[in-house]
C-alpha cells in the first residue's frame, strides 16, 4: 500500500487535469511499465484522494478545519454561505473549490487566502470585503513562493489588492471578475498584482474600478490576453522592469490612461483594443524606455493621445488603426529606429507629434485621412510625398495654449503655408508611399472596439 502511496502522490498532477503541470521525467523505463506504472498509479489516487466537505451541516464546518485535516491529492469541497474567518491559508497541495457561490467575507479586516503550497486550485468563490491597509498587502488571494497553481473563475469585491503573486512561476489567472470600490491612488491598490514572478498566464478577466487593472513589475516570459480591463484610476495594465512577455487580444477602456510599459524590453502587443482614455495627460498606450518591441494589428479609439513615446527604440509600429484620437503618435527624444507602417490614421486632431531633431526612423506606407495627393499610375500609393507633422502642431507643442484656435481659419492657412513651403517642420518626418485607400488591418481585436 506504501507502494501505491507514492504513485498516487506521482500521479496527482493528471487526474486533477492542471495543464500547468507534468509527467515527472523518469529514467530506464520501457512504454510497457511505463504504462502499468500510470495504471497502479491511478488506482492508487482512487484510494488515496479524499473529498473533504463543508458547510453548516457537514463533518466540517470551516474552511480551515478542512484543509488543516486535508492532505496533498485532496479536494475541499466549500458549499454555498458566508465563512468569516479570516485569512485562510492554503499549505497542501489541494483542489479548493466553491459550489453555489460560497462567500469568504474580510469584513474589511484581512486578506482571505494566502497560497504558499505548489499545485494549488481555488475556483467557484466569491471573495470580498478585505478592507484597505496601509501596513500590509491585503488581498483577496495571495500566492507566495509557490509553482503551478490554478486561480479561476472567482468573483472578487472590494478587495484591496485582488489576487497579488509575488516570487511565484508557472500560474495560472483565468475567468475571474474583479471589481473594487477605488476612489483615489493612495487608499487602492492593484486588481492583479504580479510581482517578480515567470511564466503567468492572465487570461479572459474582467477587472474594474482599482488602481491598476493588471500590474507587472519584473514579470517575465508571461502571456496577458483577452482580458477587460476598464474603469480603473490610474492604469488598465502597466509593466515595469518585465522582458519576453506577450499581451494580445485585450480591451482597454475608460481608464486613467491606458497601458504603461516601462523600462522593459522585446514585449510583443498585437490585437489589443486602446479606447476612451481620456484626459488631461491621458493616453491609450505609453512606452518609456522599451526596446525591441512589436505593436501590431491594435486600435486606438478616442484616447487623448494615441501612443505616447518616450527613449525607445527598435520599436515596429505596424497596421494600427488610430481612429478619433487628440494625437494619434505623440514622440519624444531618444526614439530611434523604428518603423512605422501600413497603419490608418483617421480622423486624428494631430496624426503625429515628433520633438527630436535626431530621427533615422520611417514612416512610409501609411494611410492619412486628410492626404490629398494624387495616384497617376494607379499603384494605389499617393505620387505626392505625406508630411504628417503640421504647423500647428509644432505650435501647440510651444504653446499649448494656442489649442483655442484648433479650429480657425488661420489654422488652416498656416498649415497650407507650411505645406507650400516647409520651414519649421521636420524634413525627415515624410511618408513617401502613402496609401490611397484605406488599409484592410481586419483582425480578431478590431471586433471588440464596438463592446
Amino acid at each position: 500500500m506504501k507502494y501505491l502511496q507514492n504513485f498516487s502522490n506521482l500521479a496527482y498532477p493528471l487526474v486533477r487535469n492542471n495543464p500547468l503541470r507534468s509527467w515527472p521525467k523518469t529514467k530506464n523505463i520501457s512504454s510497457r511499465n511505463f504504462f502499468i506504472v500510470l495504471i497502479i498509479s491511478f488506482l492508487g489516487c482512487s484510494v488515496f484522494a479524499d473529498t473533504l466537505e463543508v458547510c453548516s451541516s457537514c463533518e466540517y464546518t470551516s474552511v480551515s478545519e478542512a484543509i488543516a485535516k486535508a492532505k496533498d491529492g485532496d479536494e475541499v469541497l466549500v458549499k454555498g454561505g458566508v465563512y468569516s474567518e479570516g485569512n485562510i491559508l492554503v499549505d497542501k497541495s489541494i483542489l479548493l473549490k466553491g459550489i453555489d457561490d460560497p462567500i469568504l467575507d474580510g469584513k474589511d479586516q484581512s486578506g482571505l487566502l494566502t497560497i504558499t503550497a505548489n499545485g494549488v486550485t481555488i475556483e467557484g468563490f466569491v471573495i470580498q470585503n478585505v478592507g484597505t491597509s496601509y501596513l500590509k498587502d491585503r488581498a483577496g488571494i495571495k500566492v507566495d513562493k509557490a509553482k503551478n497553481f490554478i486561480i479561476r473563475n472567482n468573483r472578487l469585491l472590494n478587495t484591496f489588492f485582488g489576487i497579488y503573486l509575488a516570487n511565484s512561476s508557472d500560474g495560472l489567472v483565468a475567468n475571474n471578475k474583479l471589481v473594487g470600490q477605488a476612489v483615489e491612488e493612495m487608499s487602492s491598490a492593484n486588481a492583479i498584482h504580479i510581482w517578480y514572478c515567470k511564466r503567468i498566464t492572465v487570461e479572459d478577466n474582467l477587472v474594474r474600478q482599482h488602481r491598476d487593472g493588471i500590474y507587472l513589475e519584473f514579470v517575465d516570459n508571461s502571456l496577458i490576453r483577452r482580458n477587460t480591463s476598464e474603469d480603473n484610476l490610474r492604469y488598465g495594465l502597466h509593466f515595469m522592469f518585465s522582458n519576453n512577455d506577450n499581451y494580445f487580444h485585450n480591451v482597454f477602456r475608460r481608464n486613467g490612461a491606458g497601458v504603461a510599459v516601462m523600462f522593459s524590453k522585446k514585449i510583443n502587443m498585437w490585437n489589443n483594443v486602446f479606447e476612451y482614455n481620456w484626459g488631461k495627460a491621458s493616453y491609450g498606450l505609453l512606452l518609456k524606455e522599451i526596446y525591441d518591441a512589436d505593436i501590431k494589428n491594435n486600435a486606438f479609439r478616442e484616447n487623448t493621445i494615441g501612443i505616447l513615446v518616450e527613449g525607445s527604440t527598435r520599436i515596429n509600429y505596424l497596421q494600427n488603426d488610430f481612429i478619433s484620437n487628440g494625437w494619434a503618435i505623440k514622440i519624444s527624444g531618444g526614439c530611434l529606429d523604428n518603423v512605422i507602417s501600413e497603419n490608418n490614421f483617421l480622423s486624428n486632431t494631430f496624426e503625429l507629434s515628433l520633438k527630436a531633431s535626431v530621427n533615422n526612423n520611417t514612416f512610409d506606407g501609411n494611410f492619412w485621412s486628410d492626404y490629398n495627393g494624387y495616384d497617376l499610375d494607379r499603384d494605389g500609393i499617393g505620387d505626392v510625398p505625406y508630411r504628417p507633422v503640421k504647423l500647428f502642431n509644432y505650435i501647440v507643442n510651444q504653446t499649448p495654449e494656442a489649442m483655442v484656435l484648433l479650429r480657425s481659419l488661420f489654422v488652416d492657412i498656416i498649415n497650407f503655408s507650411e505645406k507650400v513651403s516647409p520651414v519649421f517642420t521636420p524634413e525627415n518626418v515624410i511618408d513617401n508611399q502613402p496609401a490611397m485607400k484605406q488599409i484592410d488591418n481586419t483582425s480578431e481585436s478590431l471586433s471588440l472596439k464596438t463592446h
